[in-house]
């Protein structure tokens, strides 16, 4: 055992009480105040937010009246202009064009309701009589193409029903809207803001059925898209809303609705539209039970498929692998095959209820309609059929 050192030891309590102690005076410390949260000042006191929200909600309201006034063409002075609208205006040309004229007071409003309207669309060529009498609305409405007058720059086309896209391009080319080349590349490649058209495709046959067939102005050597683009609108106008729902209610795309009005518009340019359409939907809808196994056997489209094409229709051309031959593949074509008038597309959507699932042309020059592949075959047998 080791020597005990008394020195030592009374060291050790001495350092013992110190840190005793020491931690006495720790424990009995009072606690630290907790830090006081500055409040912050509020940006404006009561009376002056208020007196901030009544203004604003004031100078707000002036400013929307002023929209309205001009909006509504409501206590305008008294202005009657004309405005002419070339090739080379857009929206935002149009609107400085009727500001300069005093017709509106705010161009960017204009092109704001402008653009929502579809104004770009709407407006044509043409030289326009005016005044401050008219709304917005009807500021766009007056500037469609029809209303405008002629001039030496302009020519008036009128785009027969049934035509295709290729057949109206060459119209336009042959009357001097634009080149045949130029025409097609925009019917190829230029982006048409409608959800039935695919602007992914780089076939004509986007916008075939789209094209309205009318009478317009253009201008001569006037912007290709533009011109496209105008009839397209005119097929949106003939589609109104009353025609849509009746889409909606078909249950078909509205793809498909103007599909089945060009095979109309191609098989019939008589008054039965109705029943011809009874004939395409009772084959769509035909399992086999009446024959036809949904082959719509149209020589229209089978004619589409072959461009050029002269003499009446053979067995070798019924043998084409096409997606347009109907004698081949069942249902639909792909695409329309020409751009119908509104009768058939009021057809398309409002078919005869018929048990019809054939028809011939007859020497009278009216079609034929059979329930059964006998009586269609003794039709065409007899000396009645335009074939025969």
């Amino acid at each position: 055992m080791s020597e005990f050192n008394n020195q030592e030891t009374a060291s050790w309590d001495t350092n013992r009480v110190r840190r005793g102690e020491e931690m006495s005076r720790r424990g009995s410390r009072e606690p630290e105040r907790p830090h006081r949260r500055r409040r912050h000042k509020r940006f404006l006191s009561g009376w002056k937010y208020a007196l901030f929200v009544g203004l604003t909600s004031v100078l707000l309201a002036g400013v929307g009246w002023l929209l309205v006034n001009d909006f509504c063409a409501f206590s305008k002075e008294d202005i009657t202009a004309t405005v002419q609208v070339t090739a080379d205006d857009d929206l935002k040309s149009v609107a400085n064009k009727l500001h300069d004229a005093g017709l509106i007071q705010y161009k960017w409003f204009f092109k704001f309701f402008g653009g929502l309207a579809n104004a770009n669309d709407k407006i044509g060529i043409g030289s326009y009589k005016l005044s401050t009498e008219m709304d917005y609305m009807a500021l766009i409405n007056a500037m469609h193409n029809s209303s405008g007058g002629m001039n030496t720059d302009t020519v008036r086309i009128t785009i027969p029903e049934g035509y295709t896209v290729q057949q109206i391009i060459a119209l336009l080319a042959k009357n001097g809207v634009n080149t045949e080349e130029s025409l097609t590349e925009a019917a190829q490649t230029a982006t048409f803001n409608y959800d039935f058209i695919d602007n992914t495709s780089q076939d004509i046959s986007r916008l075939e059925g789209y094209l309205f067939p009318d009478t317009y102005d253009f201008y001569v050597n006037e912007k290709p898209e533009s011109a496209l683009r105008r009839l397209i609108a005119n097929f949106t106008t003939k589609m109104d809303e009353d025609l849509m729902s009746e889409v909606e209610a078909s249950g078909h795309s509205l793809k498909e609705i103007v599909t089945v009005a060009s095979l109309i518009e191609k098989e019939t340019a008589g008054n039965d539209q109705k029943t011809i359409a009874s004939v395409i939907y009772n084959r769509l809808a035909d399992t086999g039970s009446h024959g036809t196994y949904g082959m719509l056997q149209v020589d229209a489209s089978l004619l589409y498929a072959l461009p050029g094409h002269e003499g009446a229709i053979t067995n070798d051309d019924k043998k084409v692998d096409s997606k347009y031959n109907l004698y081949k593949y069942a249902g639909l074509p792909p695409t329309p095959i020409a751009n119908p008038g509104l009768a058939s597309l009021k057809a398309a959507l409002e078919p005869e209820s018929t048990g019809y699932y054939f028809y011939a042309l007859g020497k009278d020059g009216t079609h034929h309609f059979s329930a059964t592949l006998q009586e269609h075959n003794s039709f065409i047998n007899s000396d009645q059929y335009v074939g025969s």
